[in-house]
Parts: structure tokens; sequence; C-alpha cells
């Protein structure tokens, strides 16, 4: 630019011109940065205040939570009613106890049979009751009067 300004001025007296030109596009510059600043500004102060409004929330007056609470205790009044009638219908497609045990004769033998397989397969790790005999277990099953939490009996 300052170039251009010389060559155009070649022969003049020119100092004046190149400064002034200078001067204007420094001054175009310095706008330009002050824009942007200026936009940079609005910009976060825009996004302080969204995020001081998402914070914030709305202020809970009398007014507002009664409507609230309407509206909760409808939601929760639906939400209740439509459990009930999954567990009425529920209900009336369960069998009871005795209906089960009247249809399905398995049942009744079904536990004895679990507890036979499961027998068969459980494995006892006896290292666990090798020192059994060290503990100082007391015999009390011969003596029929014997009771320990009994404050009359003097073992002294």
């Amino acid at each position: 630019m300052l170039a251009l300004q010389s060559e155009e001025n070649l022969g003049m007296v020119m100092i004046f011109t190149v400064v002034t030109a200078a001067q204007e596009k420094l001054n175009e510059i310095v706008d330009q940065i002050k824009t942007r600043r200026e936009e940079e500004k609005k910009k976060n102060t825009k996004e302080k205040e969204a995020e001081r409004k998402l914070f914030h929330g709305t202020p809970v007056t009398i007014e507002n939570f009664l409507s609230w609470k309407t509206k909760f205790d409808t939601e929760l009044l639906e939400i209740k009613k439509k459990w009930m009638k999954e567990e009425e219908q529920a209900g009336k497609n369960k069998l009871s106890g005795k209906q089960l045990f009247e249809t399905d004769h398995n049942l009744d033998t079904s536990d004895i049979q679990f507890l036979e397989d499961a027998g068969n397969n459980v494995e006892v790790d006896e290292s666990l009751f090798q020192e059994m005999d060290d503990l100082a277990l007391e015999d009390n099953g011969d003596d029929p009067d014997y009771h320990p939490a009994d404050p009359g009996s003097n073992s002294d």
C-alpha cells in the first residue's frame, strides 16, 4: 500500500500523502480489532448469561410449587393406576399354590429330586475339619441337669 502511494506520487512532495495513507490503514486495522473484541465480549456475555440462567433456574414460589405439585400428583396417580391394572391382570392370570400343585404333579417331588441331584455333586474339603479335635468343646449331651447359663449352679 505504501509502495503504491510512493509510485503514484513520484516527483512530488509525498511525505504527507504516504503518512496519511499509513495512518488510514492503521486506523482500519485498529477498528477491525476493536470490532472483534466487542463481538467477543458480546458473545462471552451471552454465554455467561445462558450459563447463569441454566444454573439459576426458575425461582420457586408458592404458586409455582403448587402447580408443579398438582401435575406431579396427577402423573403419580396415573402411574399407580397403571400399575394396579397390571397387577390385576397378572393376578387374574396367576395360579394359586393349590392350583399349581393340582395341575402339575411333579411339583411335590421336584425339590426332593433337586436335592438328590445336588447331593451327589457336593464336594467337602475335609482339611477344614482336621483340627476339630484341638477345640475345647464342652460335652453336655450326657448330663440332663447341665445349664451353663444357670446362676444357681456352682462350678467353683
